[in-house]
């Protein structure tokens, strides 16, 4: 499927070409949808992480469509169950996270939404990287538990808004989540949420960064739509 059927709201699987490789996504677009969240999963993460996919459902009840993208192939993470390195590949991820992006950029039902970034581990380092290289299409982003560090200098070409959600109990990420702030130019905030360890697994932690995540993306996607469909557009 190209995305190009009428949607209803459910998810549907699409097939996303990224140079080489054709990755693996599921989108679900909600009717009167107001703007599309792509997530970008981390080491030993896929389409189908429960917690990604809670996170999902809760964006899409806020009439944000989704797409939960796995950024290697299956006989990528084949190999990379044995090595364990293309998932520390963030430019990889980032080129292809970029790719992704512009293929909802030229699809009829998505093009017009105005895009953000969900980004866990790794994937958070791409989403970044992704963001700064497409400053006019990304409009925010969110990383949970994520390593922003691994973002290097692009950090400072970030332009979208940045919410960096990590676990008080991650100790190590969450130092390196907050040199990682220091470096970001852009609207920031960093939430760092108490007594949560990387995969915040502890009673109502996940709810929390859901609900953060909702709210963050919500503002400045509406921001985003409003400026395009405000006074004078056409």
């Amino acid at each position: 499927m190209d995305g190009s059927r009428e949607w209803k709201g459910e998810a549907r699987m699409v097939r996303v070409p990224a140079g080489a490789v054709t990755l693996d996504g599921d989108l679900s677009v909600p009717e009167r949808a107001r703007g599309i969240v792509l997530f970008a999963h981390g080491r030993g993460s896929s389409r189908l992480s429960p917690r990604h996919r809670y996170v999902a459902r809760l964006l899409n009840e806020a009439k944000l469509a989704t797409v939960l993208l796995d950024l290697l192939t299956p006989a990528e993470e084949a190999v990379d169950l044995r090595t364990a390195h293309l998932r520390f590949d963030v430019g990889l991820l980032s080129e292809r996270l970029v790719a992704a992006t512009d293929w909802l950029m030229q699809r009829s039902k998505t093009r017009h939404l105005p895009l953000g970034y969900f980004g866990a581990s790794t994937g958070a380092a791409a989403a970044l990287i992704a963001a700064a290289e497409r400053p006019d299409a990304v409009r925010a982003v969110v990383s949970r538990g994520g390593r922003p560090d691994m973002a290097g200098p692009a950090l400072a070409r970030v332009q979208a808004p940045t919410l960096l959600i990590v676990g008080e109990a991650d100790f190590l990420v969450v130092r390196l989540n907050q040199e990682a702030f220091a470096k970001l130019t852009c609207e920031k905030r960093l939430v760092i949420v108490p007594g949560a360890t990387h995969l915040f697994e502890e009673p109502g932690a996940l709810d929390e960064v859901a609900h953060l995540a909702r709210e963050w993306l919500e503002r400045y996607l509406a921001l985003a739509e409003a400026r395009v469909s405000g006074p004078g557009a056409p």
